[in-house]
């Protein structure tokens, strides 16, 4: 199987473990993700937002405005931080 997220045996799962697996290393692949992803105990609706977003398929404005749904101009971060709002920038930055 390669590399897994391991449950930290006194606290239980927590989201800092998925992440650290996720942003540590160069890659991850793709069925090793999915393992994770649509594991039993992880619920649905996080499965489904967690697929989603490894394959870029969230609302962001950069995707919105790949569609034609909204303006090329209007693609930036509602922070007003300047930089495009995309899933890696949102979840990952």
């Amino acid at each position: 199987m390669g590399v897994g997220w391991q449950p930290d045996l006194e606290k239980g799962y927590f989201v800092r473990g998925a992440y650290q697996l996720l942003t540590s290393h160069d890659s991850v692949s793709t069925d090793v993700a999915e393992e994770l992803i649509w594991h039993t105990q992880v619920p649905l609706k996080v499965s489904i937002f967690a697929w989603r977003l490894l394959r870029d398929r969230l609302p962001t404005k950069a995707n919105l405005v790949t569609r034609g749904i909204i303006s090329s101009e209007a693609h930036y971060c509602v922070s007003g931080c300047g930089v495009v709002e995309s899933a890696q920038h949102l979840f990952l930055s």
